[in-house]
């Protein structure tokens, strides 16, 4: 990449080769709808009702493909049809790739970085178009992922990745992009699966995923999803287990109605990682500078959901959904700090933090839908209130200077050790219409306009600071059928981020324009877009030494191509491309021109599985393979210090041993590639990227 560089000179890139090959085949595939997009309009149609269950109707279990979406907002679009990016990973995809956190989930998805902090595993790392994404659960906010808890996907059916401003949508969020997460629902009939995982840092894993229909009239249904693992992680020291279980009812009472209810428990312990390593010198990624009895990162949370459904008919549909959740985390580590003052030597500090947090929200819209001559219309109206409160207890001292080359651990900081307080209270409420018109079944346009009131509380060592605000955002996009299997599409929107108390919220504007291809031949979703998104009022932190820096505006502008296709009955492919202009605006700063930090210039990702069919007594075997590339992007706002570029391989084969048993072999990083993905010059610090993990899976499903 061609950026600015201050105190350094440009390093020779070695894998440009593979970088072209992998930029070529993205574009060759994402582009190649307009190849195909030569063919005469059809005839017009009525538009018809689009239905969206809990799996964004489609069965996410059977296709990489998805036709619907409720990542847009909360009104059920067509994907084709929605004048936006959104890209939707499948369970069958999820389960295809062995992803096992979200970071995995997202990250052969155009205008996704992952994977920019290396061996720091408290969070879901991964930012969208430039910017940390805001989360949601079934439509409900759940809040950044930086900060939050890691989220387990077996939890879902499928998670919806909105690139770009959401707020009209979903409410208070930041610009850049969201991700919806689809919680897996009880169905109405017989289905399940039980599988064991064994493999790489003493993984062991059992999980399970069933349910039926407990009445004969299919008027009540149950799901039961649990997960149990035991693991370490990379580095000594660690563990990685997880207690995950979730229980599902629906009742549907009539035809017309549908209530149900979710509890699920998460509960996690592990470590919050590595710590880091000293820049100078190079490390095995096991290597270990913290405190072996003071290192732990412990999460347990408890969600009661509540989906309610009803059609009183004539067009006319009510939806309500709610969740209570309360979590407690509590996590301690010692960090390296400063690695220049004394010969192999590190200076640290402890940092440790116990948070709890409950959350009630809940949603209510009306949805009616009518046709008038050529014209289809649906409009919903409805209202959330979100009640968010936390206590967060946290540590930071200094911590006794490790020798690397010799480390000697020292035990935890001292008894009575003194913590600070701070307490957040966060109501919001909010007021929002979606109107989406077709015409002739080729253009539709939709608007967005929403209210949010917000109500902040901080106490802080002793000092309350309330304060409230009041925020209006909108969007509005228009989607032309080109032909049936080919549209255009163009969009406004903004977007605004809840702020600290005393401090003006955070807002955003996009402009967007591209192309969607969805072809009849064969299940497949092609996409190509432009997008020009502007940030302002900003606070940043560094990932490193958290310090926070201002930036009146950053401006973001990139293309991304998208390709999903099951190309024949044996070929699914998968391939992105994303580039990003970034520029920092402020005239006369010092910052004026830089690059936003973890922004790479290009980005770009590809995944394949061919399956052989099964012949005698051999079953179908399934071979897959992907590649990811990352440029190198810079970790300080200042931009004197960077990640590596890189090009990371996975592999995949699945062997059908019977009839609905299954065994899956995924490996992660395949050639165990080594970069630094976050470094401090300052202090002398850095990470690396995750390494190699081989994982075996037994599956037997029904």
């Amino acid at each position: 990449m061609d950026s600015k560089r201050t105190g350094r000179a440009k390093r020779r890139i070695s894998i440009h080769g593979a970088h072209a090959v992998l930029l070529s085949c993205t574009a060759i595939i994402a582009l190649s709808p307009g190849l195909a997009a030569a063919q005469d309009a059809g005839s017009s149609t009525v538009l018809q009702t689009i239905t969206v269950s809990g799996a964004g109707g489609d069965d996410d279990s059977k296709s990489i493909v998805a036709k619907q979406t409720t990542g847009a907002g909360k009104l059920p679009t067509e994907v084709l049809t929605t004048p936006a990016s959104v890209s939707v990973i499948t369970s069958k995809e999820i389960q295809e790739r062995g992803a096992t956190s979200v970071e995995q989930v997202v990250q052969y998805t155009a205008g996704v970085v992952t994977d920019f902090f290396g061996s720091d595993d408290r969070f879901d790392y991964f930012d969208i178009r430039g910017f940390t994404p805001y989360t949601y659960r079934d439509g409900l906010a759940i809040g950044r992922t930086f900060g939050g808890i890691k989220e387990e996907p077996y939890a879902f059916e499928r998670m919806e990745v909105l690139k770009g401003v959401s707020s009209a949508g979903f409410g208070v969020a930041e610009p850049g992009g969201s991700v919806n997460y689809v919680t897996k629902r009880p169905k109405s009939e017989r289905f399940g699966e039980i599988y064991t995982t064994g493999g790489s840092y003493a993984h062991k894993e059992v999980g399970f995923d069933f349910g039926d229909n407990i009445t004969k009239d299919d008027t009540l249904s149950y799901r039961l999803t649990g997960k149990l693992q035991r693991a370490d992680a990379e580095y000594d020291y660690s563990r990685d287990d997880e207690n995950f279980f979730m229980g599902g009812l629906t009742w549907r009472p009539t035809d017309a109605t549908s209530l149900t209810f979710v509890y699920d428990h998460l509960n996690k312990k592990g470590v919050p990682g590595s710590g880091g390593y000293p820049l100078e010198g190079e490390f095995d990624r096991s290597a270990f500078f913290g405190e072996p009895d003071y290192y732990f990162n412990d999460v347990s949370r408890n969600s009661y959901s509540l989906m309610f459904d009803h059609d009183f008919g004539n067009g006319l549909k009510f939806n309500s959904n709610a969740r209570y959740s309360s979590s407690a985390v509590s996590a301690g580590s010692a960090y390296l700090q400063e690695t220049k003052k004394t010969p192999n030597t590190a200076t640290r500090y402890f940092f440790g933090n116990d948070k709890s947090y409950d959350q009630f929200i809940v949603d209510a819209n009306l949805t009616y839908e009518a046709n008038f001559d050529n014209i289809d219309s649906r409009t919903l109206v409805g209202v959330e209130y979100n009640d968010y409160t936390s206590d967060n207890y946290t540590l930071y001292t200094g911590a006794p200077p490790i020798n690397w080359l010799n480390p000697v651990y020292s035990g935890g900081p001292a008894a009575g050790t003194s913590l600070s307080l701070e307490t957040n209270d966060q109501k919001t409420k909010a007021l929002y219409l979606q109107q989406e018109l077709t015409f002739a079944d080729k253009l539709t346009v939709s608007l967005g306009l929403r209210n949010d009131w917000l109500d902040l509380s901080n106490t802080n060592a002793g000092v309350t600071k309330q304060d409230d605000h009041s925020e209006f955002t909108k969007r509005i996009g228009v989607s032309y059928k080109i032909t049936p299997e080919l549209a255009a599409f163009a969009s406004y929107g903004e977007s605004v981020a809840p702020p600290a108390t005393g401090a003006n919220p955070t807002t955003g504007k996009q402009y967007e324009v591209g192309l969607k291809y969805q072809p009849d031949a064969f299940p497949a979703l092609f996409t190509a877009s432009f997008y020009d998104l502007t940030k302002t009022n900003i606070t940043t932190y560094d990932y490193v030494t958290y310090l926070p820096t201002t930036v009146n505006k950053v401006r973001n502008r990139g293309i991304e191509l998208e390709a999903k296709a099951e190309v024949t009955d044996n070929i699914n492919l998968i391939a992105a491309y994303s580039y990003i202009d970034s520029n920092i605006d402020e005239p006369g700063g010092k910052n004026d021109g830089h690059r936003l930090m973890r922004v790479p210039e290009n980005v770009a990702s590809i995944w394949g599985t061919y399956t052989l069919q099964g012949e005698g007594a051999r079953g179908d075997m399934t071979f897959g393979l992907g590649a990811r590339y990352m440029g190198e992007y810079f970790t300080n706002i200042e931009n004197t210090t960077y990640g590596e570029e890189s090009i990371l391989f996975d592999a995949a084969f699945t062997y059908k041993v019977r009839e609905n048993t299954t065994f899956q072999l995924n490996v992660s990083n395949l050639f165990d590639e080594k970069h630094i993905a976050q470094r401090d010059d300052n202090s002398g610090l850095k990470f690396y990227n995750a390494g190699r993990t081989i994982m075996a899976t037994l599956r037997q499903s029904w």
